[in-house]
């Protein structure tokens, strides 16, 4: 380390006052920075002696006396580390601000160095900073040897996390992409019916996926899917789900068919404690008749013009864990003014501060309520209200595709119903 001498430094120490001299908030010194550290302290002949001691190591130091200004200079970001005693002369408990202050810091970086220094009386003081996540701490009066090594120790640490931390974050970045192009850009136009969707990820990626492909001239798929737990596993299964369901849309099966293909495959790529709930519907949309299947999924939700409802129940068990499970299907007929609303349970158990879903009740209510609204009008609506339920805190993945049946393309009231 490229350092002035310490003896040197420790002499001037020794030639600084002892009593504590006002001095302004801040006071730079500027040198060739190999980093730059935030010195706090409320004793200006301190500040002086480690401003001299760090700049003369390459380093470039800003010096604050006040608990604000330690703030207000780590919420620029400029800073690679932080030292700071944890005795200011306030009207607090020996020690509280500085622990407090601590606690903030971390708060709002949790991978700057915070570097504490405490007398040799104080070192429970240094044990509780340490509690609340300090980096390390010096005991004053300090070795300068120590306090550079331990000072340039911390800084190595923070480089290598923060590289760390950037590449973690561009390959989330690249994975969110690649998971969004799994899903469709631009959902196809149905003859007679709206559509609209969206899916909403906790993280970078998540596991919900959901798809509507037109598969002839009268005949769309509508399918929605939600892997069992969150982040890079789930989505990896998810693009698992993708890649195997693709294919088997194209062949155009009956929707039992395709869930029990499609289970056959998961259940040779899932592992042990994973599964996939899965909803898959065929919509003929010249007699507006849906076909569809249940694996485990939430059961979607058929909301009529005048307001009644009907859920689609599950008839089969979730995908990857039973290969020799057979499906079954269920039809429906479609009418003027209905909206078929499929979701994942990450809407509908989106909770508020005491723990209350927001529940199927609210998308029925809410759905009933607007009957007049367009498809997309009503996601919007409904996505909302979910958000507004839960301080916008979701605490899973929540996906949902809404259909709704215009006047020209379903047929009319009385002329159909559930089969």
């Amino acid at each position: 380390m490229a350092c002035m001498e310490w003896s040197l430094a420790r002499s001037m120490q020794s030639m600084l006052p002892m009593d504590t001299v006002a001095m302004p908030e801040t006071h730079r010194v500027t040198s060739t920075e190999t980093g730059r550290v935030l010195i706090a302290d409320d004793q200006m002949h301190v500040l002086d002696a480690l401003q001299m001691l760090l700049s003369g190591c390459g380093l470039g130091t800003e010096a604050v006396t006040h608990p604000a200004s330690v703030l207000r200079a780590v919420a620029t970001g400029l800073f690679d580390a932080v030292l700071m005693d944890l005795n200011f002369t306030r009207a607090t408990v020996e020690g509280e601000e500085g622990l407090e202050l601590v606690s903030r810091i971390r708060s709002m970086d949790n991978l700057l160095p915070v570097v504490v220094m405490t007398a040799w009386s104080s070192v429970d003081l240094a044990v509780e900073a340490m509690r609340r996540f300090a980096s390390d701490f010096i005991q004053k009066p300090w070795e300068n040897q120590d306090l550079l090594q331990k000072l340039q120790n911390q800084l190595s640490w923070a480089r290598s996390r923060r590289r760390a931390q950037r590449q973690r974050d561009e390959e989330l970045q690249e994975a969110s992409e690649i998971q969004a192009s799994l899903l469709p850009k631009k959902l196809p136009e149905v003859a007679g019916y709206q559509l609209a969707a969206l899916t909403q990820p906790l993280r970078f990626v998540g596991g919900d996926y959901y798809n509507v492909v037109r598969i002839s001239e009268r005949h769309a798929a509508l399918c929605i899917a939600d892997v069992a737990g969150k982040g890079l596993p789930a989505a990896l299964l998810m693009s698992s789900l993708q890649a195997a369901l693709k294919p088997l849309i194209l062949e155009r099966l009956a929707p039992h068919e395709l869930c029990h293909r499609l289970n056959r495959i998961l259940c040779d790529l899932t592992p042990v404690g994973k599964f996939i709930s899965f909803f898959y519907a065929v919509l003929d949309s010249v007699d507006n008749r849906l076909t569809y299947c249940n694996a485990g999924h939430n059961p979607p939700l058929l909301i009529r013009v005048d307001g009644t409802s009907t859920e689609l129940k599950a008839a089969g068990a979730v995908l990857g864990q039973f290969p020799r499970w057979l499906y079954e299907q269920s039809q429906l007929r479609m009418r003027s003014g209905d909206r078929l609303l499929l979701f994942t349970d990450g809407l509908v158990e989106a909770c508020n501060a005491n723990e209350e879903a927001f529940g199927e009740q609210n998308l029925i209510r809410i759905a009933g309520d607007n009957p007049g609204s367009s498809a997309l009008d009503l996601m919007g609506l409904l996505m909302r209200a979910a958000g507004q339920h839960s301080g916008e805190h979701f605490q899973d993945d929540a996906s949902l595709i809404v259909l709704k049946a215009t006047e020209k393309g379903a047929i009319s009231d009385g002329d159909g119903g559930a089969e």
